[in-house]
């Protein structure tokens, strides 16, 4: 055998044996299980509600654990008009479905009037944010592809991490969790 052959089999071989381990070290490092679950309405995939502002309440329905991080889904019911900052996710792209009520979602320079049944789309790099609109409760299914660490986010600042600090220090819990603020909140004339 050539000494180039002897070589390239060996390379081969050797990759030829060590792909269980690396197969199996993945393996180990995930945790998704091999079965789906259904979560109720109006109910939280861990029994547990996230609640960051007054009449604001996030019940997330597939968590960043249940797909190793490839995405996060959660239901977003809401009382009180208004939304976020407007602010740009470094990685993830963001889904809004309307389930009930009024919504404007902002995405780049155009604003959209999303009503039960629309679905907007932001791209990750791109400042979006939105409003809830008109009285009573509104709900929505947002959704992050890929999670991130939105769910972290959430959770912190429904515990109250935010409470007391200033803006620089939110801005930097944002950016430690893949995003920014990049202006303000969304502003419309009531009607």
């Amino acid at each position: 055998m050539k000494r180039s052959s002897f070589l390239k089999f060996g390379i081969a071989i050797g990759s030829f044996l060590t792909t269980p381990f690396t197969i199996n070290a993945r393996s180990k490092s995930q945790i998704r299980e091999n079965k789906g679950f259904k979560v109720d309405a109006g109910k939280d995939r861990f029994d547990k509600s996230i609640s960051l502002f007054e009449g604001d309440t996030f019940y997330s329905k597939v968590s960043t654990k249940d797909t190793d991080g490839d995405m996060y889904i959660f239901e977003s019911t809401r009382i009180k008009e208004g939304g976020p900052i407007l602010h740009t996710h470094y990685e993830q792209d963001e889904w809004w479905y309307v389930l009930q009520g009024e919504f404007l979602i902002k995405v780049g320079d155009k604003t959209y009037n999303a009503k039960t049944g629309d679905v907007v789309f932001g791209p990750r790099m791109v400042p979006h944010t939105m409003a809830k609109i008109g009285q009573g409760e509104a709900k929505l299914i947002i959704g992050f592809q890929p999670a991130g660490k939105m769910e972290e986010y959430f959770k912190k600042i429904s515990e109250g991490i935010a409470t007391n600090m200033s803006a620089e220090e939110r801005d930097n819990l944002r950016k430690a969790h893949g995003f920014e603020r990049v202006g303000p909140p969304l502003t419309y004339l009531k009607q």
